[in-house]
Parts: C-alpha cells; structure tokens; sequence
C-alpha cells in the first residue's frame, strides 16, 4: 500500500497540471478579490474568495487525468502489476487526491489571510461576528473543512465514471455538467411537488452542501435539508460512489 501511494504521489508531484492548477487558484482567487462587489467582504473571507468553485474545478480534471488517462494510455497494467492487489491501486489514487484537495484548501486559506490584509486590511476583524453568530474565522475554517466534503464526493463520483468511461474528455466533461448543474436538476425535481421528501435526498442535492453553509437563507429553499442532513446525505454518497467505483474497477478487464 504504501508503495502504490509513493507511486501515485511521484506521478502527481512531476505532473505540470497539477501546479498549473495551483497558480490558476491563486490567480482566480486574486480576480475574485477585485470582481466582488463592494460591502461583500466578510462573505470572501468566509470563502476564501470562492476558492471553493475553484477548487472543485481544479480537482475534476486532476482526478480524472489521474486515473482515466492510465485506462487510455493502458498504463494501469504497470500499476496492477506491481500492486498486490486492486484495492490498493484503487485506495492509494483517492488517498492522494485527498492529499492534494486538503493542500489546495490550506493554500487557499494561507492566500486569504495574505488577501486581506493587503486588500481589506484592518476594516474587518477576524473576531467580527457573521453567519452562525460565529467570528469570521471560524466561518472560513468551517467553510473549507465543509468543502472538503463536497469536493471528495465529487472526487468519488469522478472516480466512478473513470471507471465506466475510458475517455479522459468525456468523464471531465460529464463531472462538470454535474457540478455546475446539479443544482438546477435538484431543484426541478423537487419543483415538480411528487414525493419531495424522497427527491430532496438526490445525490445532485448534496452537491449544495458548501453553498448552503455559507449561503443558507438562499440555499434552504433549494434543497429543503438543513445542513446536517446534507452532511449526513453526502457521506452516504461519498461511500456509495467510492464503493460502486471500486466493484467496477475490480471487474474491469485491461
């Protein structure tokens, strides 16, 4: 096991996407910090400048390069063949797209502080009160403990068309289209008044998690869960995902 993680952490290390990424995060954090409207400050501290869109943009096309680009280029065999089994293949990937999800975020909160004190400066005390009746510092460290959750089951349902789709392109593609409109094919569902307490628990739902804990007066009336059922219904999820992932790479002939 752990040699299949030094081999997935030197892949990723070496990898020029993988600190593209990086700087794009950084650059896309700074543009947000200009494009927001005035008296919205407190709302970027507590996102980290919508590092959380970003991010989930980011690890998509990191984690599906990660893996579906090996079933393309058959270099999955090399993988299996030194491993001693399927799961750790399969248990290792994740293991470093968690790696590198909890490294994007610590940088995302790291640019934050540095953000706001050259942008915002002492206007706004990290000790203000703001959602939750909670200081803003603790609204960000939530936030982005929270996305972690978000970004993992959208790593976990990446990782499942990987595994049904061999083409790098195609998984990219459909694991956007989830992202950026599950929101709107949750709140269809649940506009259309049939079995509402059986469709508010959709997996596209879940996906408002992040969104919703900073955002909660707006988001509630999208996905009629409190935030704790959304956590619960996303870890559920996650493990779904992972889970069905893993039976399908298992059966997989290469």
């Amino acid at each position: 096991m752990i040699f299949s993680i030094k081999q997935e952490f030197y892949k990723l290390k070496y990898q020029k996407i993988t600190w593209f990424a990086l700087v794009t995060l950084l650059a896309l954090m700074v543009m947000t910090s200009y494009t927001i409207g005035y008296g919205e400050e407190k709302l970027l501290l507590m996102t980290c400048y919508d590092a959380p869109d970003w991010i989930m943009f980011i690890l998509v096309i990191i984690a599906s390069t990660l893996f579906s680009m090996e079933f393309q280029n058959n270099t999955i065999l090399t993988l299996l063949y030194k491993a001693s089994s399927k799961i750790k293949v399969y248990l290792s990937k994740y293991i470093i797209i968690f790696a590198y999800d909890i490294f994007l975020h610590v940088i995302a909160i790291m640019l934050t502080i540095i953000l706001k004190i050259a942008l915002i400066g002492s206007k706004i005390s990290w000790l203000a009160i703001y959602q939750y009746q909670q200081p803003i510092w603790k609204n960000m460290f939530k936030t982005m403990l929270i996305d972690l959750l978000t970004t993992m089951l959208i790593i976990s349902l990446v990782f499942l068309l990987s595994c049904l789709i061999n083409k790098n392109a195609v998984v990219i593609t459909l694991s956007l289209l989830t992202v950026f409109m599950g929101q709107g094919v949750s709140a269809n569902l649940l506009n259309s008044n049939k079995l509402v307490n059986v469709l508010k628990w959709n997996p596209f739902n879940m996906i408002n998690l992040t969104r919703q804990y900073y955002n909660f007066g707006m988001y509630y009336k999208t996905t009629q869960l409190i935030n704790e059922q959304i956590i619960i219904g996303t870890i559920l999820y996650l493990v779904l995902f992972f889970v069905l992932g893993y039976l399908i790479f298992r059966q997989k002939k290469f």
